[in-house]
């Protein structure tokens, strides 16, 4: 879940990979470092801390050179410390190497290395420049170090190598890691994600597994697996540079909630056959089942219940992180949707290509283009929100929720009446948010020094109150449990104290007299009621408007004010919502 940049150009990379590291601190801000090559000799710089503390301290943007690399680190293998922040580097300080991934027999060849190479760090990272050291020792060019260094690795890499030994160009290779090369005018970009080098350019091309690239002033140079010359295509990004910027908010995650609207209007813009085709591919499947993890798996929820409700068509959701080990039940005969915003989530990943092998036929429903996820898939649905930069999701599990409303009416030949009413329901969000705003905010500082948080809901709510619980776990870092109020008094009214908020997703659908009255239950027991409602109630303390729209909509509605809870309590706890503590947004490690 790191974020690494590489840069060859004739002025002053360092300053340029910086920029573009800013860019990628989603998938990571424990640490970072930068290593330059100028005048024969290597230069780095890195530390513990996210990416604007290290330069300000130690100057990152000084470092001379045409060559650089970068890092922002999310730390798996060894704790956020100066001595395992990236690059690493090999005994003479004449290699350094950037890695997103895990290297899964790293204490193997560590154990063989240390007998003669010097270890500074505990992560698994810095097996790869001794490795890459040995083989250049032995004549190796650092192509040819690097693509052997590779060959004894297993696990996940993306690797940007830079060596003062054959100064003026970088050396990439991947595996199960994403990686990028952006194409300019007289310059080259490697990275983990195109809104890194978004602002320079939006030309990219997609490095395969086992392929490398060699990159100089000269552009960028590839190779497949078995070390022969290759010609690769390139692709233009529809997203423009603005956004992927805050455009003048204090937060992504502010800009990305008020964005909703505007994303669900481009979430319906679709391929109608497609759509349909896909449909059909669904309802004619023996067995679906529907993986993701986190925010995508609530989402995976609201389709499921969608998929049954219209179409009658059932189907299982089971998280990314386990469906690989049901995989043994799966056949040609089964229908596979994936669901990703960054279509690189290992775990889905791992389970879809799992999945692919026993026959299974998949159809992601991703927001990145090029990913790997899309890459691998038999049908891809985008979701078309543009640049998600906050690592809560928002505007992307909305969409996600609205392309599971495409599919569902297309099973029952209703599609260009779902594109119609959810250009209402759209319209209706917007004026909710308006509404909402103060009141939520003032809210938030009423109830910003509580340790724990309930919601309930039922029926399809359910899935509505889980990814309201994440949100605020996440952003808050409140204790926050969400669950099917029914399941209230079967244990957690134990916890429910005097004043203990318990927000009750209660719309005036076919779950509001039941939810009313477990919501009751817990008023009884001195909680604190509020109430996400088209309608107000006196068993609610605080009531949060959404609009009245039909039954079947209601997920949409009332998702938004609670994104809107955790951004602001968040923010009453003096967080920062766009970098909640030991998370990352693109999950590529299992």
């Amino acid at each position: 879940m790191c974020g690494i940049v590489g840069f060859v150009n004739e002025r002053k990379a360092a300053p340029v990979v910086l920029k573009s590291l800013s860019k990628l601190e989603y998938r990571g801000y424990d640490s970072a470092g930068l290593a330059t090559i100028d005048r024969g000799r290597l230069w780095f710089k890195k530390d513990a801390g996210k990416l604007a503390e290290v330069n300000q301290k130690h100057g990152l943007d000084k470092l001379p050179g045409s060559v650089a690399i970068g890092h922002v680190r999310w730390a798996t293998h060894g704790s956020p410390t100066a001595e395992n922040a990236h690059p690493h580097l090999d005994c003479r300080g004449q290699i350094a190497v950037v890695h997103n991934g895990i290297i899964d027999n790293y204490q193997e060849l560590r154990s063989q290395l240390e007998q003669s190479h010097t270890f500074v760090s505990d992560t698994d990272t810095e097996v790869i420049p001794h490795l890459i050291e040995q083989h250049m020792e032995n004549g190796a060019s650092l192509e040819k170090a690097v693509m052997m260094a590779t060959q004894q690795l297993r696990g996940s890499y993306a690797l940007v190598v830079i060596s003062a030994a054959e100064p003026g160009k970088m050396v990439a290779i991947r595996k199960n890691s994403p990686l990028l090369v952006g194409v300019g005018d007289g310059y080259t970009f490697l990275a983990s994600d195109i809104l890194s080098f978004l602002e320079q350019t939006n030309r990219f091309i997609i490095l395969e597994d086992n392929e490398l690239v060699m990159v100089n002033e000269g552009g960028a140079h590839f190779q497949n697996g078995e070390a022969k010359q290759i010609e690769k295509e390139i692709h233009t990004a529809d997203w423009s540079s603005e956004e992927a910027s805050k455009m003048g908010h204090d937060f992504f995650m502010l800009k990305e909630i008020l964005e909703q609207p505007q994303a669900i209007q481009r979430s319906l813009i679709q391929d109608e056959k497609f759509i349909i085709e896909a449909a059909m591919d669904i309802l004619r499947a023996r067995q679906v089942v529907i993986t993701a993890c986190g925010s995508s798996r609530y989402a995976a929820l609201i389709g499921r219940y969608l998929f049954s409700k219209l179409a009658r068509k059932f189907c299982e959701v089971v998280m990314a992180s386990e469906f690989h080990y049901f995989t043994d039940a799966i056949d040609k005969d089964t229908l596979v949707i994936a669901v990703s915003q960054s279509g690189e989530t290992a775990d889905v990943i791992e389970g879809v290509r799992k999945a692919k092998a026993a026959g299974a036929q998949v159809i992601s429903i991703v927001n990145k283009p090029g990913s790997i996820l899309a890459r691998i898939s038999d049908k891809v649905i985008y979701l078309n929100c543009g640049p998600e930069v906050c690592v809560a999701a928002t505007k992307s599990f909305v969409n996600q929720s609205v392309i599971f409303y495409l599919l569902a009416f297309a099973m029952v030949n209703r599609l260009e009446e779902a594109v119609y009413k959810l250009r209402d329901v759209s319209r209706e969000i917007e004026k909710s948010i308006q509404g909402n705003g103060s009141k939520i905010e003032k809210l938030s500082n009423r109830t910003k020094d509580w340790d724990d948080f309930y919601y309930i809901g039922r029926g399809i709510n359910f899935a509505i109150v889980s990814e309201g619980a994440l949100k605020l776990k996440e952003l808050s870092y409140i204790h926050a449990e969400g669950m099917p109020a029914g399941e209230l008094k079967h244990g957690t009214l134990a916890l429910i104290e005097e004043g203990t908020p318990v927000v009750t997703v209660c719309p005036r659908d076919y779950t509001f007299v039941e939810t009313l009255s477990n919501a009751m239950e817990a008023k009884s027991r001195g909680a604190f009621i509020i109430g996400v409602s088209d309608e107000n109630n006196e068993v609610y303390h605080e009531w949060i408007e959404i609009p009245k729209v039909e039954e079947i909509f209601y997920p949409l509605v009332t998702v938004v004010p609670l994104q809107l809870l955790a951004y602001h309590l968040a923010i009453s706890r003096g967080n920062d919502p766009d970098h909640p503590r030991n998370l990352a947004k693109s999950v590529t490690v299992k």
